[in-house]
């Protein structure tokens, strides 16, 4: 079982970027879809993104479609979530996750790492 640990979160002005990173520890990083979720205060844990871990396809929540990237690199068992655009309607703890399946439902991901704050303010 893999155990992660994502940075890269911080204050941003509205428009602005940043690249969260989410390192694995572990072994076969490259067998597991990874997730990006988010959670406002006050707010249920959402999708944001994922990549698949065949093909590394990937799919976006329609609120993130066009702004955000995910990206993974498996031999530094990392995967990166790139946030362009930024809008307040953003500012949430970030999240990410494993699985061995496909999918966008928070109940297929077993491994979670432990949120990284970030931050847009308008």
């Amino acid at each position: 079982q893999v155990q992660l640990v994502e940075s890269g979160g911080g204050l941003v002005q509205a428009g602005g970027s940043l690249r969260l990173s989410c390192v694995a520890s572990g072994r076969a990083f490259s067998s597991y879809t990874m997730g990006w979720f988010r959670q406002a205060p006050g707010k249920e844990r959402e999708f944001v993104g994922f990549i698949s871990r065949i093909g590394s396809s990937t799919v976006y929540d329609d609120s993130v479609k066009g702004r955000f990237t995910v990206s993974r690199d498996d031999a530094k068992n990392t995967v990166y979530l790139q946030m362009n655009s930024l809008k307040p309607e953003d500012t949430a703890a970030y999240y990410c996750a494993a699985s061995g399946a496909t999918s966008r439902y928070m109940a297929f991901y077993d491994t979670w790492g432990q949120g990284t704050q970030v931050t847009v303010s308008s």
